[in-house]
């Protein structure tokens, strides 16, 4: 279901925009001729692969790589000694922020193993057979220490202590020269909470728990490298950000921007989890140790859980009142996400994301960023959003039971609008959070009686949770060659990940006035067009797209030029109504104008870069009907539906896809995914069998309810689409089983055991 707002621009109805088109790299993709990062193959390639710690917390005493050295095959070996120390310094990486000490240690440990899976070693060798013998090979001598493995245990004063060096800062500021596991503390506060809970009527305290999950993307990571005599370093990989990555690797392998260019290959998934380096730094290395062969590596899929960043485990307590008249007089929450071995988790995000939808005068929220011998965290789909909406939003729907409220009615009264401020402190543009409470409440999902119990075990329920995403802007640039027969050869430098080439030609082409068939997309790489921030964020369409835009203006720009030299008129007399170009009783069109190339000018080509702004957030409600097996404690979604503010669908299919993901993908968070370690930090479901994400046999069809309040800063109203959809689904479903049984969850996952244990049956 498409909520339509009215399609036009300038007065004008859309041409293309809203328009169902064909994906250009469809055909390759389906015909598997698309190029992934596994795909690569060089001449005198060779193959690497590396040694990861046993233990989630030891001191490296010892390691001897003489034996792998010797094994015929092998090219290179390198340990951390090969990896010059990065400087202690952050810096804005994807969608986060990156210390270049840490992310130079989590490449390869120095004198410490942080986590299970933690790259001790790496080997080069003519085969991955050879290069995996090799690895046996290596002999590493640990002192085995004490893993602190969940965030409460390392917020203890005698916690193991994974960085000596690391300091708590508080507010900003350094306040103790103690060691310790909490890397920060920020606080987000206005009114006077005292006040507030005085004049509640009622109030709702709880503590919640969330578990380490994984973005669970198809492809594992890969990349292969070439260090040239020459010193110019290639990398061919599967990332969301290469000029994130060529940055990232400027840092660690101490070598200049110019001498490093990174080669964005498809993309088969990443959902945040594929913005740092991981292998590219040591195939670089091993390229340069092996006498510059380029060296390919690529993870098993236990390496990806065990050694890539999920998102943070964490602990939320909540506390919140409201009057009898459903108005919420105070909210405080504290917020502590598992850093995992660096600092770094998404807790800002999540200080941010908790109470977002709602207005709120008395207000304090508090958040901690603890270091746990757990991989990195890294970004997940509105990272951090998912753990705070699961908290808030379950409290929210407690209030409003309480109060005798219908869960709609009592969001609705505290409802932000435009012009509000959040609690993190920015004031609201044109957001349609309440349009989307309105597409709920109007919509037959929301009216349809449930249905009848299969068994007497068996209980339905119905739920309700709202979530928000910030979206994000940001530096964009793309560049486009005018053919003569009429075509545009466009070349942007975001990676697609969810149909973006198809989008971002889509509104160049509704800013030319020319069909979309007739714009040619490409992503092009760090040498071959200009900066463009990473494929995160829900920033792209938004921000490459207002590239696109800008484009497209200079692209008619220069065809007016080319109009007055044919008709020897000003330029600035020409008329452009779509593809038409006229002035008084001439015309020509777009396309019989480039056949004219030659003839005014010459070949034409046109660039832009700039530094977007403007964006909005992008707010969601969600419904969903769950049956509740109560011997089994197994949770079924019956039926799901998903109204979401986009600004402006430009191609809804790619929309609709996009909040079935996040749904599907918030729906597994919910239910089933978790990782499990035992008492000395192993990861023991590092599979897919055993780390269970959904299947379709799993999920109902997703009902996306497309709600267009158009961004007034972009020329097509765009808004960002793709994190909303995460950050709804485990509390619409929390409060969906409570409906059914009459019982709060406040773990995730709510899988079997976790619902047992919640209805007292074990």
């Amino acid at each position: 279901m498409i909520k339509k707002t009215e399609a036009k621009t300038n007065g004008k109805p859309f041409k293309v925009i809203g328009q169902r088109v064909i994906r250009p790299d469809g055909v390759d993709k389906v015909t598997g001729r698309a190029q992934y990062g596994a795909d690569v193959i060089l001449p005198g390639l060779l193959y690497g692969k590396v040694l990861r710690s046993p233990h989630a917390h030891a001191r490296i005493l010892s390691i001897d790589t003489s034996a792998a050295e010797k094994l015929p095959g092998v090219k290179a070996v390198i340990t951390g000694k090969d990896l010059k120390p990065a400087e202690d310094k952050v810096a804005k990486s994807g969608e986060s922020s990156v210390n270049y000490s840490y992310l130079s240690q989590n490449v390869l440990a120095q004198d410490k193993v942080l986590y299970h899976g933690h790259p001790v070693a790496a080997v080069a060798a003519t085969s991955i057979h050879i290069a995996e013998e090799a690895l046996a090979l290596i002999k590493v001598e640990y002192e085995v220490l004490p893993p602190v493995l969940n965030v409460l245990d390392a917020m203890k004063d005698d916690a193991p202590i994974l960085l000596p060096n690391l300091r708590t800062k508080e507010l900003g500021e350094v306040v103790s020269d103690k060691p310790t596991n909490i890397a920060s503390h920020e606080q987000h506060a206005r009114g006077d909470l005292a006040v507030g809970f005085a004049e509640a009527d009622v109030i709702v305290e709880r503590e919640f728990h969330t578990n380490t999950v994984h973005q669970g993307y198809i492809e594992p990571q890969n990349g292969t490298a070439l260090w040239n005599a020459d010193g110019q370093i290639t990398v061919w990989t599967s990332t969301q950000g290469a000029w994130d990555q060529r940055r990232d690797l400027s840092e660690i392998l101490h070598v200049p921007l110019s001498q490093i260019r990174v080669i964005p290959m498809e993309i088969g998934g990443g959902f945040g989890g594929k913005f740092p380096v991981y292998l590219e730094p040591l195939a670089a290395l091993l390229s340069l140790k092996s006498g510059h062969r380029p060296v390919k590596m690529w993870m098993q899929r236990d390496e990806v859980l065990k050694a890539t960043g999920p998102t943070s485990a964490s602990v939320i307590r909540v506390k919140m009142g409201a009057r009898k008249d459903g108005k919420i007089t105070a909210a405080q929450a504290w917020l502590a996400y598992e850093a995992g071995a660096f600092p770094g988790s998404p807790v800002g995000a999540g200080m941010g994301v908790i109470f977002a939808p709602y207005k709120l005068d008395n207000v304090q929220i508090d958040g901690y960023d603890v270091v746990v011998n757990k991989p990195a965290a890294k970004a997940y789909r509105a990272p951090g959003g998912t753990n705070a909406a699961f908290a808030g939003e379950t409290v929210i729907d407690e209030l409003a039971e309480k109060l005798g409220m219908d869960p709609i009615t009592f969001r609705r009264i505290n409802a932000a609008k435009e012009g509000d401020r959040r609690a993190d402190g920015p004031i609201y543009g044109r957001i349609g959070f309440i349009e989307t409470l309105d597409a709920i409440e109007k919509h037959p999902h929301y009216h349809a009686p449930l249905p009848e119990p299969r068994a007497p075990y068996m209980k339905v329920g119905r739920g309700v949770a709202c979530g928000f995403w910030y979206n994000w802007d940001g530096k964009s640039s793309a560049s486009a060659v005018v053919n003569p027969d009429g075509t545009v050869s466009y070349l942007e430098g975001s990676t697609d990940i969810g149909g973006t080439r198809a989008s971002l030609a889509m509104m160049l082409a509704e800013t030319l006035g020319i069909h979309y068939e007739d714009v040619k997309p490409m992503v092009g790489d760090t040498q071959t067009v200009g900066y463009n921030d990473g494929t995160g964020g829900s920033r792209t369409t938004y921000g490459s797209g207002m590239a696109a835009y800008h484009l497209g203006k200079e692209i008619i720009r220069e065809m007016k030029q080319r109009a007055a030299v044919l008709w020897e008129v000003p330029a600035d007399d020409i008329n452009v109504e779509g593809d038409v170009y006229s002035y008084g009783e001439k015309r020509i069109t777009f396309k019989e104008l480039c056949a004219k190339l030659d003839e005014t000018g010459g070949p034409m080509s046109v660039s832009v870069s700039l530094d977007t702004k403007g964006a909005i957030p992008a707010l969601a409600t969600h419904v969903v009907d769950v049956e509740v097996d109560t011997e089994t404690g197994k949770v079924n979604i019956l039926r799901y539906t998903a109204a979401q503010d986009v600004g402006r669908a430009i191609h809804p299919s790619y929309v609709e896809g996009q909040i079935h993901g996040g749904v599907a993908q918030g729906i597994g968070w919910a239910l089933n995914e978790e990782y499990y370690y035992d008492k000395d930090g192993h990861l023991m479901n590092a599979s897919l069998l055993d780390y269970r994400m959904p299947t379709a046999l799993d999920l109902p069809m997703i009902e996306a309810v497309i709600v267009e309040v158009p961004n007034p800063n972009h020329p097509f109203g765009v808004k960002g689409v793709g994190e909303v959809p995460i950050v709804p689904p485990a509390a619409a479903i929390a409060n969906a089983i409570y409906r059914a049984t009459g019982v709060r969850m406040t773990v995730l996952p709510m899988n079997p055991k976790n619902v047992l244990q919640a209805l007292g049956k074990i």
